[in-house]
């Protein structure tokens, strides 16, 4: 059975949310969305640091009202109305990738079986694989899934350092599975120099979209974004999101594992964010690479922390205007006092 708790510091919630136990299905039975830990940096390829990352998440914030962020903008407070509970860290022994992305798999599929959306602090990418494959197993959706994919680098690695299992390859084996469909896979904010040809051309035979930041910069991000929309929705139920935080550029996130320069702005970050977990039915989410030993002033922290926030406040007035018949229009003014 895997086992649930803090791993590195205080027992926090995230932003001070109510507690539950998974393994006490009462104690989360009204939730809505349940957060869980994945203090996980094993298959990290170059800086570690990432098993901090669920902690700073939670605990990093400069407002002191605990349990209610309401949103200026969308004027909803996504940690009230959407009943969000946190059940703490999965714990993850990262000497055993096996052992602990099975542990974090099992943990997901309790909470979808549950009609409950996930929402996994990472921990490095290498967690993307057990959280899409518990979605897809909970929910009843195997390859149903579309995942939109933030990050700098595409993920689809094979075998690295003799391993299966790694942060450069939970996209191909959610792919190889079956989990995820190739052609539902949409990625965003890619750039740099890996991966090299080979891959690109695997990438290229499972129909996977890839918008590369140059073609983001010449198009438009939310040009982008509504292409990205209409091709996940295609024969899928809904939609897994995972954020590497590396899709920012470094000087809005310095403290990550493996940093890339010419990144998304941390605005940009948020408000398609934003826009996803507003018009997509979210099925589950993570947030990864979040790094503090790299990290200064809480940078990173604090966006992966806003990250989160956004996606709850989206989904809450999505919520809302769905039961309501209404919609929302972010272009008009907030207060108009003529």
């Amino acid at each position: 059975m895997p086992r649930y708790g803090t791993q590195f510091g205080p027992d926090i919630t995230f932003l001070g949310v109510p507690r539950c136990t998974l393994d006490e299905p009462e104690t989360w039975a009204d939730a809505q969305v349940v957060i869980l830990g994945a203090p996980f940096d094993g298959g990290t390829s170059y800086r570690a640091g990432a098993r901090f990352g669920p902690k700073a998440m939670r605990e990093t914030d400069n407002n002191s009202h605990d349990g209610s962020r309401p949103s200026m903008a969308m004027r909803t407070d996504g940690l009230v109305d959407l009943a969000v509970m946190d059940a703490g860290d999965v714990e993850m022994y990262s000497g055993d990738a096996a052992r602990s992305c099975a542990d974090l798999e099992k943990a997901v599929e309790t909470v979808a079986a549950a009609g409950k959306i996930p929402l996994i602090l990472g921990g490095d990418h290498t967690i993307t694989w057990p959280d899409v494959t518990g979605v897809a197993r909970g929910s009843d959706k195997w390859g149903r899934v579309a995942v939109l994919h933030f990050d700098a680098h595409a993920d689809t690695g094979d075998i690295e350092f003799g391993s299966l299992i790694g942060h450069g390859q939970p996209m191909r084996r959610l792919i190889e599975s079956g989990a995820a469909r190739g052609d539902r896979f949409l990625q965003i904010g890619l750039r740099g120099y890996w991966p090299p040809p080979d891959i690109l051309e695997w990438m290229a035979q499972q129909g996977m979209r890839s918008y590369e930041m140059t073609e983001i910069v010449a198009r438009g991000l939310d040009e982008c974004l509504t292409e990205a929309f209409a091709i996940a929705l295609d024969e899928c139920d809904g939609i897994f999101l995972s954020v590497d935080i590396d899709v920012a550029d470094p000087a809005h996130a310095p403290g990550t594992g493996t940093p890339e320069p010419g990144g998304l702005s941390s605005r940009q970050l948020l408000d398609a964010v934003r826009r996803i977990a507003y018009e997509l039915p979210i099925l589950g989410m993570d947030v990864v690479e979040v790094s503090p030993p790299y990290d200064h002033a809480d940078i990173t922290a604090v966006l992966g922390n806003r990250v989160v926030l956004e996606a709850l406040s989206a989904m809450s007035r999505r919520q809302r205007d769905l039961r309501e018949g209404s919609t929302w229009d972010p272009s008009q003014p907030l207060l108009d006092g003529r």
